[in-house]
């Protein structure tokens, strides 16, 4: 026994040198006192953008092009004021100055006796109508003149003209109104109801108006009253008279005949 246990003595070197050798396979591992390695991020590179002035003032003007186009923010900030004659002759003036003689353009004045009382909007269109023209009852009960009419409305559209027709009720009476716009409505039928029946009141859009005087299919010599839905604004608050093509056409329409009739006293026109 005691030369077993000889031979198989326990020899503390044996054992110091397992302990090196397992510190050595752990010692990265282990080792507390040496700092860890951080990996540092690599700044991603900027991108870097040449400055284009020039397309950026390009931009800058067109966006100030468009803003000069809107009329309705210049219209949104003005005030409503009631139309008078004084903007109608000065509409003329403007519109022929450039391109009449001062003759020409003295022709084309119209004195204060030729308009009625202007709309000072606080009317409804049946109340402005019986206030113009108390006389109504007996001016449609002897009218009978085919292809005219006793009074003309002229207003920008014709779903304006509808709302025109409708709310004259309280003062139309049994009168006949004609429209006189394009919209659905072909000009040849027009003509014909024009030569067949007998109608008080014409309400209508300037195109068609002179349209229909160019055909000779309307004569404005019996014609009493023209009504200009001057004050009225659409959506975009643009009066009939903003409106570039209503606007050169309403005034076409006022040379053909319709200055000379105001000027002769046969015809009065209206702003409402």
């Amino acid at each position: 026994l005691f030369l077993l246990l000889r031979n198989f003595s326990f020899d503390p070197s044996d054992d110091q040198a397992l302990e090196k050798a397992s510190g050595n396979r752990t010692a990265p591992h282990q080792d507390s006192g040496s700092k860890p390695t951080v990996t540092k991020k690599r700044k991603q590179p900027t991108e870097c953008f040449l400055s284009q002035p020039e397309e950026k003032q390009e931009r800058t003007l067109k966006a100030k092009r468009r803003k000069k186009k809107k009329i309705s923010d210049i219209l949104e900030k003005s005030a409503l004021k009631p139309g008078v004659p004084a903007d109608l002759q000065n509409l003329l003036s403007q519109h022929f100055g450039e391109n009449r003689s001062v003759i020409e353009i003295e022709e084309l004045k119209l004195s204060d006796s030729c308009f009625l009382p202007a709309n000072d909007l606080t009317h409804s269109f049946s109340s402005y109508l019986k206030e113009i023209c108390p006389k109504w009852a007996k001016l449609r009960k002897n009218h009978k003149e085919k292809k005219s009419v006793v009074m003309l409305v002229i207003c920008s559209s014709a779903l304006r003209s509808l709302e025109l027709i409708k709310s004259m009720t309280a003062f139309k009476g049994d009168c006949r109104v004609l429209k006189l716009f394009a919209k659905h409505i072909k000009i040849k039928e027009q003509v014909t109801m024009l030569e067949k029946g007998v109608f008080h009141i014409g309400v209508g859009t300037p195109g068609r108006v002179k349209a229909l005087m160019e055909q000779d299919g309307l004569c404005l010599n019996s014609t009493k009253y023209m009504i200009l839905d001057w004050n009225w604004r659409d959506q975009k608050l643009r009066r009939m008279m903003d409106i570039p093509e209503i606007k050169r056409e309403t005034i076409d329409l006022l040379e053909m005949s319709i200055i000379q009739l105001c000027r002769e006293g046969s015809m009065k026109l209206g702003l409402f």
